[in-house]
């Protein structure tokens, strides 16, 4: 069996973790790997390149991917045909796609295309905002990486008196900002799932401030937005998956807040920081086990899914039903936070 492996979407830490998986276990069953370079756009230009133990060596600790991505969607370009065609003269069998729901959503519309494609998903996202997995590839890394940043801001912002607002990735779901936000202490959470309240900050943020208490930390979601009718400038530029291009969040409250409590306020963007350095041990060991599975399921013919974590274990799960809607984080959870905070 011939199987090509593509990496597809935003980058994150332990991708390598789990093409390196993917080529150990192929080996196993004597399968014959084709890499895809930079993601939907490797199979509508014929971009390949062997994929071996040799490709792998040195890379667990490696952040990014050495396969390349890209935000290519070939349903956006019309470029499927090309893409079947490519698929067709490398004589593949299957594809192993490892990215979020967009990379994922075109693995599966490719399924069901009238000339189909068999493929194998493997969930990758700091955002860990795909409903059909409890973890997807990248997330620990990233939120080990914001709440980091946490720690180092407090000790400026309690020398200098200041809040400080740091912003992090989350377009729709705010599990990086949520998870950060509580093992970094921070006083503020703001989430997607939440339009949030500036003149209830505001207030919070007086009362902390006449109570003694010298700093506050707010942790946002780039996605969070303004309620009661406040907006917020957005930019129009968008991806080839056609997803507004965020960011700037921070810098409206830090804005506001000056204006409304008078105090000092600054601000720090996490940004692509997020999706470097060396990856945790847990998501290397997490992208191992998806890699195996992912070449297992191949073998099986456990076509058109995705592996998922569910608790503990491992399961095959639809593309279909894994990408339904977006995962968001427990709401429940989060306002627990909110009053003990």
């Amino acid at each position: 069996m011939k199987i090509g492996v593509l990496t597809g979407g935003g980058d994150s830490p332990a991708i390598n973790a789990a093409i390196r998986a993917v080529v150990y276990q192929a080996k196993a069953y004597d399968f014959e790997l084709t890499g895809i370079r930079n993601g939907w756009a490797g199979l509508v230009e014929a971009n390949f390149s062997p994929l071996t133990v040799d490709t792998v060596e040195g890379t667990l600790t490696k952040s990014g991917t050495v396969l390349g991505t890209s935000r290519t969607n070939p349903f956006k370009t019309n470029t499927v045909d090309k893409v079947v065609e490519n698929f067709n003269k490398e004589k593949l069998d299957a594809l192993i796609a490892i990215g979020g729901d967009d990379t994922l959503g075109v693995l599966s519309k490719l399924h069901h295309n009238d000339k189909p494609i068999n493929g194998v998903g493997i969930p990758q996202t700091i955002d860990n905002d795909i409903i059909g997995t409890d973890y997807a590839i990248g997330f620990d890394s990233a939120v080990t990486i914001a709440t980091d940043a946490i720690d180092k801001l407090r000790s400026t912002a309690e020398s200098h008196h200041r809040v400080m607002v740091l912003e992090v990735m989350g377009r729709d779901a705010g599990h990086i900002s949520l998870r950060s936000g509580v093992a970094g202490g921070a006083h503020v959470i703001l989430v997607p799932e939440e339009d949030f309240d500036l003149t209830e900050i505001c207030k919070f943020l007086k009362k902390r401030k006449e109570a003694g208490k010298i700093y506050s930390i707010i942790v946002v979601a780039e996605g969070a937005k303004p309620k009661d009718g406040m907006q917020m400038a957005q930019r129009e530029v968008k991806d080839q998956f056609g997803h507004v291009m965020l960011g700037g969040i921070s810098s409206y409250l830090v804005d506001e807040i000056e204006k409304c409590t008078k105090i000092e306020s600054r601000l720090t963007i996490l940004g692509h920081l997020q999706r470097g350095g060396v990856p945790t041990s847990f998501d290397r060991f997490m992208a191992t086990r998806f890699g195996v599975r992912a070449v297992k399921m191949v073998e099986k013919g456990a076509f058109d899914q995705m592996v998922a974590l569910k608790g503990k274990d491992l399961f095959a799960v639809g593309l279909k039903e894994g990408l339904a809607k977006t995962k968001p984080i427990n709401m429940d959870f989060y306002q627990q936070i909110k009053m003990l905070f």
